[in-house]
């Protein structure tokens, strides 16, 4: 019989595997992995949405519903306004003013429905729609939403008459 040496066996049941015994690659695929997930976490808005057309899937449905709530959520404050007129400050002020935004000079819901979206560069898009009272003069279409990828995402960051 060969004599069991305890020490040796009590100490491989209680540790794992030294460092030093492991094929180096799988050391540093562990370190990589490792440094991914912290630069993953570090960066919170990593997976926000990055494509506009994702985003419009959502917000023009929310407008032409009148989901003044998930509008607001998918708006970055404050929310810039035509020349002359304040800007919304919070979301509770857009939530009052949700009728002046959408319905004011255009008819946004209506708009939305046919509306194509300009790229003005890879961090904005553009609608621009017709005057409420003239809905398919489209050759004349001066009311301009304009949206912009942020750290969050796409957000719907301002209103503007492009005549003023």
């Amino acid at each position: 019989m060969t004599p069991i040496n305890v020490n040796k066996a009590m100490s491989e049941l209680n540790s794992f595997a030294p460092i030093r015994d492991c094929p180096p690659w799988r050391v540093i695929s562990t370190q990589i992995w490792l440094a991914g997930i912290l630069i993953l976490l570090s960066f919170p808005n990593a997976f926000a949405e990055s494509d506009f057309s994702a985003f419009w899937k959502k917000f023009r449905p929310a407008v032409a519903s009148g989901d003044k709530v998930a509008v607001a959520e998918m708006t970055k404050f404050p929310l810039s306004m035509s020349y002359m007129v304040k800007a919304v400050k919070n979301k509770q002020e857009f939530l009052r003013r949700y009728d002046e935004i959408f319905k004011g000079e255009a008819n946004a819901a209506q708009c939305f429905k046919s509306a194509e979206p300009h790229k003005q560069s890879d961090r904005q898009y553009d609608i621009y729609c017709p005057f409420k009272d003239t809905p398919k003069d489209w050759e004349n279409a001066p009311i301009r939403f304009i949206f912009e990828l942020t750290k969050g995402g796409w957000r719907f960051v301002g209103l503007d008459n492009i005549n003023e």
